[in-house]
């Protein structure tokens, strides 16, 4: 049991280090927006299930493009072709899951117009609550935060959340957010 704890702490702090990368960052702002759009729109399981996978894929890709960096920057620390190479087509393959995940949730939104349209009002309460949230989320990993302004944006962000589960047409997404809350929150909170 002690293994798993290890291989547990040890995955978490890699989740850490991959989360102090802007780009990073930037895909849990957006899965954060994603999830707050998902809360307000009744979308059936594959649509769900879908834009789950992509922000999963798209987590897993820079986590892997953060890793095969620092394998890069050990094995060379002076300017090579090789080294660029195999940094930008690194990134580059998370560009292309970014960008197809956004046409994937475009095209999901498109796909659901009639359902968006019948559903205003809840998607823009829904809206009302998410923006915020992704507010908070953004401040926690972007600007230098003290622990107690961090537990108050926490603070923040659970009563946003709270607002939000009452008429959240999907638990899953509301959770995803929660997540993310979470983990920017312990991401603030790391010694630096």
């Amino acid at each position: 049991m002690d293994g798993l704890r290890a291989s547990l702490r040890h995955a978490f702090a890699g989740l850490l280090h991959a989360l102090g990368q802007r780009n990073m960052k930037l895909h849990v702002v957006a899965a954060t927006m994603v999830g707050a759009v998902g809360c307000g729109i009744p979308l059936g399981l594959a649509e769900k299930v879908t834009l789950l996978f992509c922000v999963l894929l798209v987590f897993f890709a820079e986590i892997l493009n953060t890793a095969l960096e620092a394998l890069v920057d050990l094995h060379t620390e002076d300017i090579r072709d090789l080294a660029r190479i195999t940094k930008d087509t690194a990134a580059a393959g998370v560009l292309v899951l970014a960008v197809g995940a956004v046409v994937m949730f475009a095209t999901i939104l498109v796909y659901n117009r009639a359902t968006l349209v019948s559903h205003g009002a809840a998607i823009a309460r829904q809206a009302a609550l998410g923006l915020p949230l992704t507010a908070v989320v953004a401040r926690l990993l972007f600007a230098p935060t003290r622990a107690g302004a961090a537990h108050l944006l926490l603070l923040v962000g659970l009563v946003l959340l709270a607002a939000s589960a009452v008429h959240a047409q999907s638990q899953v997404f509301w959770a995803l957010d929660l997540g993310l809350l979470g983990l920017a929150h312990r991401f603030a909170r790391r010694p630096v």
